[in-house]
C-alpha cells in the first residue's frame, strides 16, 4: 500500500472522527482545523450535554472525551501510514470554569513525538476561540495534557 497523501491523509482523519466514530457522531463532534501536530475541534451545544442542572455546567465527561480527541487527532495528524495507530496512555484534565449554553471547542498542540510515544496539550474553550494568547489562556474553561502510545507500521 502506497503512503497516502497528505490530503487524503486529512480527509481520511477527519471523516473517520467526524462518522466513523459513534460517540464521536453522537455528540456532532466536527474538525475545524487540522494541520501536522495542530487540531481544533468543535462540540455543537446541546442541553443534553449539561451534568449539573443546578449551576447549569457541562459535563466533565463530554469536556474529557473533547480534550483526549483533540489530542489524539493533533498526534495522528503527524504520522504516515494508514495502518500507524495512536492510543491514551495518560490524561490529565484541569477543569477550571464552568461553560454552559455554547458550542465548546477544542485546540490540540503535540509538544513532542517521538517513535513509540507522543505529548500533546490541549485547551477548551466556550464558544470562539480568541486569537489573542493572554486572552486565549484566560478564556479557557478546561486544559489537558496527555501522553499517547504510538505505535508505527513497518510501512512508514
Amino acid at each position: 500500500m502506497a503512503p497516502m497523501s497528505p490530503t487524503d491523509q486529512k480527509s481520511m482523519l477527519i471523516r473517520f472522527m467526524e462518522e466513523l466514530i459513534p460517540f464521536n457522531r453522537l455528540l456532532g463532534l466536527k474538525v475545524e482545523l487540522l494541520a501536522e501536530g495542530h487540531c481544533v475541534l468543535r462540540v455543537p451545544w446541546r442541553d443534553e450535554l449539561t451534568g449539573d442542572p443546578f449551576r447549569p455546567a457541562v459535563h466533565g465527561g463530554v469536556l474529557s472525551m473533547l480534550v483526549d480527541t483533540a489530542g489524539g487527532l493533533a498526534c495522528f495528524s503527524k504520522l504516515t501510514s494508514r495502518k500507524d495507530r495512536v492510543s491514551t496512555v495518560d490524561l490529565r484534565i484541569d477543569y477550571l470554569r464552568p461553560a454552559h449554553g455554547q458550542d465548546l471547542r477544542c485546540e490540540g498542540r503535540v509538544v513532542r513525538m517521538g517513535n513509540r510515544v507522543a505529548v500533546a496539550r490541549m485547551a477548551v474553550f466556550a464558544g470562539e476561540i480568541l486569537a489573542d494568547h493572554d486572552a486565549k489562556e484566560a478564556a479557557a474553561i478546561a486544559t489537558g495534557q496527555a501522553v499517547y502510545n504510538v505505535v508505527r507500521s513497518s510501512e512508514s
